[in-house]
């Protein structure tokens, strides 16, 4: 499958509801299946080449195929805008997900999960595997952890949230392309074409008093919440944080921009020493956060979800 197939999930919320949209590749009767979850601003078609790579590697395996499934979190994407932004936080997202999950479930039986989470998508995968007794089709196996960790840096949270929401409009596809590049050059090494593709679903075709335009495909409003975040509320977070990380049973894959200012190094190695006792991978001229776009970053991920 060269192109993946989108779907959607209703999910309830504090107002009437919202639809979550999510991409489907390789066999949708396949019992195993990769959920991967992007970060904060970003979109399921992130993944566009890992779920490629995935889906080529397991049909040529004695496994003879796999489901790859990359939702677009509430408010971003093909996904509903929700009515309340306060509804714009992990524990809700994460909520989408199980409903996400049990419609899957009900298509065609899981029986391996693994899940993929980039950044915010981590956190939420944290959220999901942390809590012993979730209505979860089966626990999570094995859990990529992108670029996050429990304790997050403080500075990083206030650089993104210099620029969250702040949408603008554009006038092509290479001049948001070179808008978000300017904000994203942590994500390390891109060629143009590789920049072009992962830039081109992030846009949103809008029309005003200057004609047709361009426009971010998220929602502004989700910086509404981020925006209410303390140090001290951080502080706070992170404890719970480490409190869910540590009753993780899945296999851990912690991986990590050597230059992140999001996830330090510090916390990296606690997360192999406590908790799943991760595995740990760093990747060099690479910052916030992996794009897994990379020849060595998808051999990582994918050794992982697809080795013995």
């Amino acid at each position: 499958m060269t192109e993946p197939s989108l779907n959607h999930v209703s999910c309830p919320d504090a107002a009437d509801g919202h639809r979550m949209a999510y991409w489907q590749w390789g066999q949708p009767d396949s019992a195993h299946v990769v959920l991967c979850v992007h970060g904060l601003t970003r979109q399921g078609r992130d993944f566009d080449v890992l779920a490629r790579v995935l889906c080529a590697q397991a049909e040529a395996s004695a496994s003879g195929g796999i489901r790859v499934v990359c939702p677009d979190v509430a408010g971003r994407g093909e996904s509903d805008w929700l009515q309340d932004p306060a509804g714009y936080q992990v524990p809700a997202y994460a909520a989408d997900m199980l409903a996400l999950l049990a419609q899957l479930h009900a298509q065609a039986p899981i029986g391996t999960l693994d899940w993929v989470g980039t950044s915010m998508g981590g956190l939420i995968g944290m959220v999901v595997c942390g809590q012993p007794g979730l209505p979860l089709p089966v626990p999570v196996r094995r859990l990529v952890l992108n670029d996050v960790g429990p304790a997050l840096q403080w500075q990083a949270i206030q650089r993104i949230g210099a620029y969250l929401g702040k949408s603008g409009h554009f006038d092509s596809v290479q001049e948001a392309a070179d808008a978000m590049w300017k904000i994203s050059e942590s994500f390390g090494p891109h060629t143009p074409e590789q920049w072009l593709a992962l830039s081109r679903p992030m846009l949103r075709p809008v029309s005003d008093d200057a004609g047709s335009k361009l426009r971010l495909h998220y929602d502004p409003a989700i910086a509404e919440p981020f925006g209410q975040a303390t140090e001290e509320s951080a502080q706070q977070g992170e404890a719970m944080l480490w409190r869910l990380y540590d009753a993780i049973q899945a296999e851990t894959l912690v991986l990590r921009g050597r230059q992140s200012d999001l996830l330090s190094l510090e916390t990296a190695h606690a997360m192999t020493g406590r908790g799943p006792r991760a595995r740990l991978v760093e990747f060099e001229g690479v910052g916030h956060a992996p794009t897994l776009i990379a020849k060595d970053q998808i051999a990582a991920v994918a050794g992982f979800l697809l080795g013995p």
